[in-house]
């Protein structure tokens, strides 16, 4: 029985943890700062906010080329030979990294691309559930795996509040900005995934503590989440106090697991610090 090894990106925020214990390979995206390319999770996220607070500027993110995914698979199918790849890219929407693994993958047999319309926990989310379907059914053939993995992808739910309005005005990548308006600053808006781009969806105001538990009961009222994983991700900077909150909701409504995970470099270029986002799989 050949084995099926699971790939994605390093904008999904998948902890080490995860990967490690479960072969999961990820391809690192890119930040460029000062002029130099850093691949994600090699350049400290303080070094973001660092550059921030000196220049008034984000760095630029780039996807992964076509050479970088023809190295990826191929450095995957050397170090396990004979092997089914999988890879589960992020969002097309809002990055040609997907479409420059399509490139990649005309050279490779047996290796499958599925679009998760989705980024960071939404993309984390879709990962581990091919991975709990892999240990629950390690015979499972490949075209059923594809095809459980791509009728759960619009049931991958993702809603965030960035930390710093700032980053996310200079980041430029909510298809709907000009929806805050002038009053952006003085706003806290929530931003989804709808059809694979980032949409402001929502408005609040007020403390971080306040907004990060009316986003959380707004999101469990919206949509019915499995019980049995929750992925709570946050930026370096949010308070340890909302955190111990919405772990104490979380158990309150029923969650059996809740993973926390931490943005990297890439992510936070656009979402600033003391971000807070929820993702989960519909029922």
């Amino acid at each position: 029985m050949r084995r099926i090894i699971l790939s994605t990106e390093s904008g999904a925020d998948l902890p080490r943890d995860l990967t490690r214990k479960h072969a999961i390979q990820v391809v690192p995206m890119h930040v460029i700062m000062d002029g130099q390319d850093y691949f994600d999770g090699t350049l400290p996220v303080e070094d973001i906010y660092d550059y921030y607070d000196r220049t008034k500027k984000i760095p630029s993110t780039t996807s992964t080329n076509a050479h970088e995914y023809h190295d990826f698979f191929t450095k995957i199918r050397a170090d396990f030979p004979d092997c089914i790849i999988i890879h589960i890219g992020y969002t097309s929407k809002a990055s040609s990294s997907f479409q420059n693994a399509i490139l990649a993958s005309e050279d490779f047999e047996d290796l499958y691309l599925i679009d998760a319309l989705n980024v960071t926990g939404g993309l984390a989310a879709i990962v581990m559930y091919a991975v709990n379907l892999l240990e629950k059914n390690p015979s499972i053939e490949p075209g059923s795996l594809i095809e459980e993995m791509e009728a759960i992808v619009p049931k991958s739910r993702l809603a965030f509040v960035p930390g710093s309005l700032e980053f996310l005005k200079a980041g430029g990548r909510v298809s709907n900005m000009a929806y805050l308006g002038g009053a952006l600053l003085k706003l806290k808006p929530r931003i989804e995934l709808v059809e694979g781009k980032l949409v402001s969806t929502k408005k609040y105001r007020g403390k971080m503590s306040a907004v990060a538990e009316k986003l959380l009961q707004d999101y469990l009222n919206q949509y019915d989440i499995d019980r049995e994983q929750l992925y709570f991700q946050y930026s370096i900077g949010l308070d340890e106090s909302i955190k111990k909150r919405m772990d104490e909701i979380a158990k309150e409504k029923g969650f059996k697991h809740v993973k926390w995970m931490q943005a990297g470099a890439m992510i936070s270029t656009h979402a600033g610090p003391g971000g807070f986002g929820i993702a989960g799989l519909e029922v």
